[in-house]
């Protein structure tokens, strides 16, 4: 997933992977569990077995907020797996974790990913630069979650 460019276009500023930038990358993403107690899952299809993609929470060092994330391999873009997969985490993150608000940091040029955070009920929240990257930031107070 991280050597296709048309998945990895707008996921930071690095372009695709190598299979050793993804190596760190996944070690990075397992760490994030050890350490914060939540992260980002490994989504499977569940006919197959497929590899989806990953979604989650996420919240490293230095981050803006405490993130909803998802990627997804090309060929389950448009299928509703990161839509179910994010509304999962967000569940968790305003349940077992009582986050008071949820982010996504989004490349403003990824309409599609644009589109999710609005149907998870995310509003534009204003922009950030995080590791030299512009994003604009789409929230979610736990509140708004709860009404919905």
């Amino acid at each position: 997933m991280c050597a296709d460019p048309e998945v990895m276009r707008y996921v930071g500023e690095r372009g695709t992977l190598s299979r050793e930038d993804a190596w760190e990358e996944m070690a990075t993403l397992a760490g994030h569990w050890h350490l914060r107690g939540y992260g980002m899952w490994a989504v499977e299809e569940r006919e197959t077995g497929s590899f989806v993609g990953r979604v989650g929470l996420h919240y490293p060092e230095g981050w803006p907020d405490h993130e909803v994330a998802w990627a997804l391999a090309r060929p389950f873009w448009g299928k509703g797996y990161a839509a179910e997969a994010a509304r999962t985490a967000l569940g968790e993150a305003f349940g077992r974790l009582g986050w008071p608000r949820a982010i996504s940091l989004i490349h403003p040029a990824n309409t599609r990913s644009v589109r999710l955070a609005e149907r998870l009920g995310e509003r534009l929240d204003g922009e950030a630069v995080v590791h030299g990257c512009r994003v604009v930031v789409y929230a979610l107070l736990s509140s708004a979650w709860g009404a919905a």
